[in-house]
């Protein structure tokens, strides 16, 4: 299986770079993973696919304002970004940093009245740095949103509340679950109007989830990790939901990644809370055992999380639906429009 296989051309005009104006006015291509079959709809028609006694898994992540500008002492600028968190009791005051331009251990880095300090430099361009209070706090104060690369562009005050779901409540992301941006409190009651049981879980999403993969053969790919929280009430739903014979669906692929990791917790032992770090590589032949459909975006070419979606939905049919998503216009990546594979 070849890093090859899963490109497609996509006309840079159909990137979005910015958020639809009004949050949830976004198109909804529904595909059918049996058929192959492809509807367009808009985003809050989602309601009339989902049943009652469904079980619809969100992730309530939240985005950090992650990217700090540091100057040395002497006046030099170096842009630090930090990583997701890890671990329910994870270190705000001596965390890793992603860091551009040369750094050693011992420099100072000042950021407004606070300095860190540089204590270990980990490779690949990674380093660990100690703050004199918590870098969250820090990060709030005069940091700026993540935004993806290929947006090209420094994050807006606009992009501080659109980068960023509507029901997000546990800080430590540093990318979004960007599949859950276009839903809003409107459709979510409407779901649960309908009887669909809506719960969540979190996956503090990295910004390894932009890495390109570097082998040719997709199966050699090492994945990285993300640390996951599932409560037990959220366990309890959808073993409720499968031995009904309802759905289980996923808001994106960080959810999927995580009830597919913690599957067999989830399916075969007494409701407990299940916390981890999920590293789980999912592409074409993998056996899905948690979920029975997906909402997601329109990702980017040979990447894994399209990779993943190939696997749900079959390339055989997934490619048809991203070359008809061009063909109709559809605006692809993280601001987006979305897709429903059922």
């Amino acid at each position: 299986m070849q890093l090859s296989d899963f490109n497609y051309n996509i006309p840079e005009k159909l990137i979005a770079a910015h958020p639809p104006k009004v949050r949830g006015e976004a198109r909804l291509l529904v595909l059918d993973r049996q058929t192959g079959e492809i509807t367009d709809r808009m985003y809050p028609n989602l309601v009339d696919y989902l049943e009652a006694g469904d079980c619809l898994v969100i992730n309530d992540t939240k985005v950090i304002k992650a990217r700090l500008i540091a100057h040395k002492p002497s006046g030099g600028e170096r842009e630090l970004v930090l990583v997701e968190k890890h671990g329910a009791t994870d270190d705000w005051f001596r965390h890793k940093v992603i860091y551009r331009r040369k750094l050693k251990v011992g420099d100072e880095l000042l950021i407004g009245d606070d300095t860190l300090i540089v204590e270990e430099i980990c490779g690949d361009g990674i380093a660990v740095v100690r703050a004199n209070r918590d870098l969250l706090d820090i990060a709030d104060e005069h940091g700026s949103v993540p935004l993806p690369p290929y947006m090209n562009r420094i994050a807006t005050t606009d992009d501080i509340e659109r980068y960023q779901t509507v029901f997000a409540r546990e800080k430590g992301s540093v990318a979004a679950p960007t599949a859950s941006l276009n839903m809003t409190k409107e459709t979510l009651q409407k779901l649960k109007d309908k009887g669909v049981n809506v719960v969540y879980a979190t996956l503090h999403v990295g910004l390894g989830t932009f890495l390109p993969i570097r082998v040719d053969d997709v199966t050699t790919h090492k994945m990285h990790q993300e640390y996951f929280e599932i409560p037990e009430e959220t366990v309890a739903a959808i073993q409720a939901a499968k031995q009904l014979g309802h759905r289980v669906v996923a808001l994106g692929t960080t959810i999927t990644r995580t009830l597919e990791y913690a599957h067999d917790k989830i399916l075969n032992q007494k409701p407990a809370r299940i916390t981890g770090e999920a590293d789980i590589f999912i592409y074409p032949g993998y056996e899905f055992k948690t979920i029975d459909g997906l909402l997601t975006n329109f990702h980017m070419p040979e990447s894994t999380v399209l990779m993943l979606t190939a696997a749900f939905a079959g390339w055989n049919h997934l490619r048809p639906a991203y070359e008809h998503a061009v063909t109709e216009q559809y605006h692809f990546f993280s601001y987006g429009d979305s897709m429903v594979i059922i």
